[in-house]
């Protein structure tokens, strides 16, 4: 899918080299030609929001959109919109993954080992464990 933002461009494009007319243009590229001559006004503020997350998260990469939010609102005292600040996040391509927690490697016991006279020390089987770290267990 073609956005129309590109669009804009090709419509501009054709009536710059192919010589055709604005309503030409727009209607060949399927848009109206209020978008063909909108541009952005505010492309200045967007450059120093850019500026300010790339800041942010270049020294602190653990950061999501929310904690560079709120740094940008509270400590910069910066009025910015927040989804205004959440659209250049998303261009700038800033999106965190969520990584999953890591789940614990938990030792595993050793073999089971009964001796070969088992009647040796009463009526009961004496089995041992062997754990990784050395301690044996006796049930």
């Amino acid at each position: 899918m073609v956005r129309p933002a590109q669009r804009r461009t090709l419509a501009r494009q054709a009536v710059q080299t192919a010589r055709t007319t604005i309503r030409h243009a727009c209607t060949t590229f399927a848009i109206s030609e209020t978008c063909y001559r909108y541009h952005g006004a505010q492309t200045r503020e967007n450059a120093a929001v850019e500026d300010w997350l790339l800041r942010l998260t270049t020294a602190h990469r653990s950061r999501g959109f929310g904690l560079c939010f709120l740094y940008l609102r509270n400590v910069k005292q910066f009025t910015w919109n927040h989804k205004r600040v959440y659209r250049v996040y998303r261009a700038l391509e800033l999106n965190l993954r969520i990584k999953p927690k890591r789940r614990l490697v938990r030792e595993q016991p050793g073999p089971w080992r009964c001796p070969a006279r088992s009647m040796t020390r009463g009526p009961w089987t004496l089995c041992t464990i062997n754990s990784p770290t050395g301690a044996r267990f006796v049930s």
